[in-house]
């Protein structure tokens, strides 16, 4: 969780001051070292914050004895054994040596390859003066974050974009594009921001940069339709996944300081905490594992306490709790824009931040925290699909039965839901979403309407056309998908995952909190988008194999537990109760904020309906996304 940056002019030496001005921005992301290198043309530096036991000896930048290589790096890796064994280092103390140092390593052997041959989550940079260029990295999926700006003889990048903005070639300018996705819940482009001419650099790609210009492209991609996984029994499969499930969650244990783990009471969070707890208690058992947990005491729908307490009963945590329902997801709104460098995407963040905040007063520099294991092992929906195609009637009529059970649901309604979902929608839908996403042309006179509903967004004609948003949706309109791998691997590649390692970073990073995911280690992926499809739907229970790898670790009121908790009752409570001041600044005293992008009259009867109790969810959803974009515009200052 520590900065990188750098600074790139190959026609004009580099100002250390600006490299200097970089660091003091980025101060708050590392207090344990700071270090730059600046040579004619280029600097790096790096902001570095302790987390693993080799992180202690750790230098920054990093040159290597040759002097014709400077590398800065925000790393954990995960196969160092395997690195060390393979490049054959024996100049170093094992236990001393860095995950930057075997960066480095890795690029004298392997050159612009390296990238192949690491596992976990990094971002880095590596001057290279044989070649005079710089070669940047993220990792698979972009845990770690890496943003930059490329002008003409300019080339600067960071861990967080405010660095960019320090410098003063790096305009100011608002990017309207990212503007819709934002307003339309929309995230089709994996390398925008909402500053112009700032970009990501994509998960799994590397970029090259010299003096020729700049060249990116992926070194790393996820096998769409690899060879199916074929084992011999539910066992066997389950087995496989809690090996490499639990060699994801050691990886990630490594650290020089206290532990955490994010409990949401969910089977996600929940695995991960027991998992971690039975590591620790093998080498660390008077270690206890700190736990952080939201709870809900007036909105009962969102509250998991139940399922909370069942982890915490095996013993051997420290738990800390926040009560969810007290916090408006507007809180600290100023603070938390200033480290986010964007409006917020999601309401619920105001949870990480206060559970973050928590860590911090108790010197926990690590949490696991389990984002999206649906994804990566997949509930199988598409299994039923499957069947049908297959003629597999018997399986098919046993699947959905048992769905029904498990829900309480009569069989012919989750037949005639089945019927639906996997029959008529697929077909459907591609014709009819384009009338149901966008209701009115923007070429419709006035007097029909004066906005378009985009998922209950109403946006300006004249906005809407200017960006050509309307060809961007139609453009998205694709096939349904024929298999449940196929599903599987879209849902995996979606880019909501880097969009939300991108929200929590900086809130990590504003907290001394290092952030880590279990569930995106590359080799879990790659095992279960190889799973066949009964291992992913069995018997009406989605995440089958997970399930049954849990047992006898997880309690079985969590193995087992068919829903979750509906999180968004507690969002509204909170949105509707504590953050009345700034939801009124921006649509009621300040509405020009956002009047050239969309209808305030139509924004506000949505709001009056929400305060009344009659919004849908998609409503306040739309309330929300406009107002955490309009007060970031307030905030930075930036107009159109």
């Amino acid at each position: 969780m520590s900065a990188i940056l750098g600074i790139y002019q190959w026609h004009t030496p580099v100002d250390p001051e600006h490299l200097g001005k970089m660091l003091d921005t980025l101060a708050h992301r590392g207090s344990d070292g700071l270090g730059a290198w600046c040579q004619d043309c280029i600097g790096l530096g790096r902001r570095l914050l302790w987390t693993t036991p080799e992180s202690l000896y750790e230098q920054c930048p990093l040159i290597n004895p040759r002097r014709d290589l400077i590398l800065t790096a925000d790393a954990r890796l995960d196969n160092r054994d395997s690195l060390i064994a393979t490049l054959e280092v024996t100049h170093a103390p094992v236990d001393q040596l860095s995950d930057g140092h075997l960066i480095l390593l890795a690029y004298e052997k392997w050159g612009e390859a390296c990238p192949q041959q690491l596992l976990g989550d990094f971002s880095f940079a590596i001057w290279d003066e044989r070649q005079q260029q710089l070669f940047c990295v993220r990792d698979p999926f972009g845990v770690k974050p890496f943003y930059y700006y490329y002008a003409a003889d300019d080339f600067v990048f960071a861990t967080e974009i405010k660095a960019l903005l320090s410098l003063p070639q790096v305009p100011r300018r608002l990017n309207e594009a990212r503007v819709a996705e934002h307003l339309a819940n929309l995230d089709n482009d994996p390398t925008i921001t909402l500053y112009q001419g700032i970009l990501r650099l994509p998960p799994a790609h590397c970029l090259r940069i010299n003096a020729a210009g700049l060249s990116l492209r992926p070194y790393w991609e996820l096998d769409a339709n690899p060879q199916e996984l074929k084992l011999s029994s539910n066992q066997d499969y389950a087995d496989q996944f809690l090996e490499l499930f639990t060699e994801a969650v050691r990886c990630r244990l490594r650290s020089a300081f206290p532990v955490g783990s994010m409990l949401s009471g969910g089977l996600d969070s929940s695995a991960i905490t027991c998992v971690a707890r039975q590591l620790l208690d093998q080498h660390s058992p008077h270690q206890p594992l700190h736990t952080f947990s939201a709870r809900f005491d007036q909105i009962l729908a969102s509250d998991e306490r139940a399922y909370q307490e069942a982890v915490l009963a095996q013993g051997n945590y420290e738990s800390h709790l926040l009560q969810g329902d007290q916090l408006g997801p507007l809180t600290d709104y100023q603070k938390v824009l200033w480290h986010r460098d964007a409006a917020l995407l999601a309401g619920n963040f105001r949870l990480n931040w206060g559970l973050y905040k928590i860590a911090q007063q108790h010197d926990v520099r690590v949490i696991l925290d389990g984002w999206d294991g649906d994804t990566t092992v997949s509930h199988g929906n598409e299994y039923l699909r499957e069947l049908a195609q297959a003629g597999r009637w018997l399986t098919l009529a046993m699947e959905t039965r048992a769905y029904g059970q498990r829900y309480q649901l009569p069989w012919p309604k989750v037949l005639l839901r089945w019927i639906w979902r996997y029959g008529l929608h697929p077909t459907f839908a591609p014709l009819i979403q384009p009338i149901k996403a966008i209701k009115l042309t923007p070429d419709a006179p006035p007097s029909e309407a004066n906005h378009i509903d985009l998922l209950d967004m109403p946006l300006q004609p004249a906005f809407v056309q200017r960006i050509g948003l309307q060809e961007k949706l139609q453009n998205l309109q694709r096939l349904p998908p024929l298999t449940e791998r196929e599903n599987h691997y879209r849902l995996l590649m979606a880019n909501i995952h880097s969009s939300m390692f991108d929200l929590l970073d900086p809130a990590g990073g504003a907290l001394a909190v290092d952030l880590r995911f279990p569930f995106f280690d590359k080799r879990l992926i790659e095992f279960c988008l190889a799973l066949p499809a009964h291992q992913k739907l069995n018997q009406g229970w989605g995440r089958w194999v997970m399930r049954n790898a849990m047992d006898g670790i997880l309690p079985k009121s969590l193995q087992w537990r068919p829903d979750k908790a509906n999180m968004h009752p507690g969002f509204e409570y909170s949105f509707k109760t504590y953050d009345k001041y700034p939801t009124k600044l921006v649509l009621f005293e300040k509405p020009e904020i956002l009047a050239e992008y969309v209808d305030i009259l139509a924004l506000q009867e949505k709001y009056h309906r929400f305060m009344a109790g009659d919004a849908t969810v998609s409503e306040v959803n739309a309330v929300w996304r406009a107002v955490s974009l309009g007060l970031w515009l307030q905030y930075t200052g930036i107009t159109p």
